[in-house]
């Protein structure tokens, strides 16, 4: 049910593993048609789908919320975090809607997503990254539709999350903002590029730190795709003496040469 072996140290080397059929087609069906309503297209009618890039806020309804804890991924989360040491999802977030455009969608940037508040809460681009990745588990990618290359799939950068954690240990317990974790990516350049493509139902499990970025749709239906955090229910610890280090922990571990 869960993740083999295999997959594990794919997760703790390449910083991310495909989870296939995390989670039923007929939830995905469910959402979307609950999503259409909210961004003011119509399904039937490109005419309508007039911008690159819809946003729609937090979701909490009960499709969101099976399709967020399957046993399937439940028993992920367990192997990659460690049991008792994560939180159940009560929703799925927001829901970036990208559709088939020739304008740029804005939002394309290189970047690793922030897990705490900085000094202006209210500004994502304050917010904060540390090297114990306080207030983040995974990052994780929920497909709502069929995602192949010309759908605008999530573009990551293999391995990346090692460097990142090199650029974050001498920052300390204050970590870097958003923005100049954003300005020193540079460094992930030579890392090899994987597409976050799959089926309805696929979900992507991220190391927190993993590099990744968004790009242009050059197909022809739109992509549905949460991306909402697994939060820790307790700090991560980068020194356990009790060997129960989890592949997240052990990520950065091996990234650090500890």
């Amino acid at each position: 049910m869960g993740l083999s072996d295999s997959q594990v140290e794919q997760f703790i080397e390449d910083g991310f593993v495909r989870l296939d059929c995390a989670f039923p087609r007929e939830l995905a069906d469910e959402v979307r048609e609950l999503l259409w309503r909210d961004t003011g297209c119509s399904p039937d009618d490109p005419a309508t789908w007039t911008r690159p890039v819809v946003r729609l806020g937090e979701y909490a309804q009960e499709p969101f919320r099976r399709a967020a804890n399957t046993p399937r991924l439940h028993a992920a989360f367990d192997q990659l975090v460690g049991p008792g040491r994560w939180l159940p999802r009560a929703s799925l977030g927001s829901f970036p809607v990208r559709f088939p455009s020739s304008e740029s969608p804005g939002d394309d940037g290189w970047h690793v997503d922030a897990s705490f508040p900085g000094e202006d809460p209210s500004s994502f681009f304050s917010w904060r990254v540390n090297v114990t990745s306080r207030g983040r588990a995974l990052l994780m990618l929920f497909l709502f539709s069929d995602v192949s290359e010309d759908d605008a799939p999530t573009r990551i950068r293999v391995g990346s999350h090692r460097e990142v954690a090199r650029l974050l240990e001498p920052e300390g317990e204050a970590g870097l903002s958003f923005m100049e974790l954003a300005g020193k990516l540079h460094v992930t350049e030579a890392c090899p590029l994987a597409l976050a493509t799959g089926e309805a139902g696929t979900v992507y499990l991220c190391h927190p730190f993993i590099v990744h970025a968004a790009q242009p749709h050059r197909g022809t239906r739109p992509r549905f795709m949460a991306q909402p955090p697994l939060f820790p229910s307790r700090p991560f610890h980068l020194q356990r003496e009790d060997g129960a280090a989890s592949p997240v922990e052990l990520a950065i571990q091996r990234a650090l040469k500890r």
